[in-house]
């Protein structure tokens, strides 16, 4: 398997290469050059399998066994899979009416992304070390991404990374997650503004790619191909937990921010997984707009009872149109092209109604969201995230709405457990009961570095990357 930019400059990459590359040097993105297809016959005998069983089927199709030999590779899976505390890994809450939540939040930080980035920072050590080669990982995260990125990597001999949040857009233990790790490989960066302006200013460092080199940056979020790969499992996992006979459709619903879920679960259809997916956001609905409209216009993110959703910038979207357009690499060049000049682009109809086919989407307002972390709690005793309940939010809709009755096997993703959102719990009216990990880890010394206003952010992180490769190469010559 090799590895090719959305814009169509850069192709035959190796998994090394795109696992340890940042942004691609025309700008785009990393996909699979070819989709695997898994037959119906094949789909069938994966019923029964444990999450790490099926991650050992999937993993192969994209990874070659001349960069990781089968035996190591399924020692990664094993020792990912184990930083995981749930015996099932991704556990299934069957509720009354037919309520399925996915459970992905049985991680260290208690979110999806502990699981697919628990394997990015395993595939990395494993070739950083064998090359004794440094890689300086960049990072600017909504709340999430960043504590889960910091826990796959902290402490590794041939990693530094440097996490960048938004201040006061966080939950306090999402920002406690990512300030109370205090290990020398990690530097966390807060500052006055969203999650996208540190996307921005992370992109103009691989965009310059003569410094990218020269200081080996590399990304974790949803940019790198390795974290989408692992969460296309989760769709596999899911659909053979709730359908009835394998080749059925069967209708998953995704708390939807950057979209890198969005991406896995549309590769998992490509491969042949007999899916809808639908794209439940909060009142940050720039996904919806985009799908629905053809719409990608960004525009300066509400501050949301669900901040991990805020994000504007969808990038993911042109993996998404690129799939869709059949690897139509001019036409996603022309869309972001439009995008990077004029701050906006327009989906022509035509790709715009292949997705649609696809996916479909639903907005959830604050006040829904509180009510149905309500609703949920009333009838079932069972809390859920605010991101978790724009997905049961749609489920209670299609409930209450006999024209979308349409019987399909359903589940909804649990991205975080709801005791990272405090502030959301207490505004629906609801307590969160004792939790000593969240006693813990209030208790913790913090380290941090604050953008300051006025100064040159830019620059600022520009100093950093070479700090690290200067201490990394003294370090080494000694």
């Amino acid at each position: 398997m090799k590895y090719l930019s959305t814009r169509g400059e850069v192709t035959g990459l190796t998994f090394e290469e795109a696992l340890c590359s940042g942004f691609v040097q025309d700008g785009g993105m990393l996909l699979p050059e070819e989709v695997p297809v898994i037959s119906e016959d094949k789909l069938k005998s994966w019923s029964g399998l444990s999450y790490r069983d099926l991650a050992k089927k999937i993993t192969p199709k994209f990874v070659a066994e001349d960069e990781i030999p089968r035996e190591d590779l399924f020692g990664l899976i094993d020792a990912a899979v184990m930083k995981i505390n749930h015996p099932e890994t991704a556990p299934v809450a069957r509720l009354p009416s037919g309520l399925n939540i996915l459970e992905l939040f049985h991680g260290i930080t208690w979110a999806f992304k502990d699981l697919p980035l628990s394997f990015v920072g395993l595939f990395l050590s494993y070739f950083l070390a064998k090359r004794k080669k440094h890689l300086t990982l960049l990072t600017a995260t909504s709340g999430d991404t960043g504590s889960a990125a910091i826990e796959s990597v902290r402490g590794q001999e041939w990693i530094d990374i440097i996490c960048m949040f938004p201040l006061g857009r966080c939950s306090r233990i999402q920002e406690l997650q990512m300030t109370t790790v205090i290990d020398d490989n990690v530097h966390v960066y807060r500052g006055e503004g969203t999650s996208d302006d540190f996307d921005m200013l992370m992109k103009a460092c691989f965009k310059d790619v003569e410094f990218a080199r020269k200081h080996n940056l590399g990304t974790i979020n949803s940019f790198n191909w390795a974290r989408i790969m692992m969460q296309i499992v989760h769709y596999f996992h899911a659909y053979l937990q709730v359908c009835h006979v394998c080749g059925e459709e069967v209708e998953i619903v995704i708390p939807t921010g950057g979209c890198g879920n969005l991406v896995a679960g549309c590769i998992a259809r490509k491969m042949g997984l007999p899916i809808k997916i639908v794209c439940a956001v909060n009142k940050n609905d720039i996904v919806a707009r985009i799908i629905d409209k053809g719409d990608f216009s960004p525009e300066r993110a509400q501050m949301s009872l669900a901040p991990a959703m805020d994000i504007q910038m969808i990038l993911n979207m042109e993996r998404v149109w690129y799939l869709f357009s059949d690897g139509d690499y001019q036409l996603v060049n022309q869309l972001m092209t439009q995008f990077e000049k004029t701050g906006k682009t327009q989906v022509p109809e035509s790709l715009k109604q292949k997705i649609q086919l696809a996916v479909s989407t639903f907005v959830v307002s604050d006040d829904m969201i509180k009510k149905t972390m309500r609703k949920c709690w009333d009838e079932n005793n069972y809390l859920v995230c605010p991101h978790t309940a724009t997905a049961v939010a749609y489920h209670y809709h299609k409930l209450e709405q006999p024209s979308l009755q349409d019987k399909l096997p359903q589940i909804c993703i649990a991205t975080a457990s709801p005791a990272k959102f405090q502030e959301a719990v207490i505004a629906a009216g609801l307590e969160l009961p004792p939790n000593d990990a969240v006693l813990k880890i209030e208790s913790l010394p913090t380290k941090c570095e604050d953008f300051q206003k006025g100064c040159d952010w830019n620059t600022v992180l520009r100093q950093k990357v070479e700090e690290i490769s200067n201490r990394f190469l003294a370090r080494n010559v000694s």
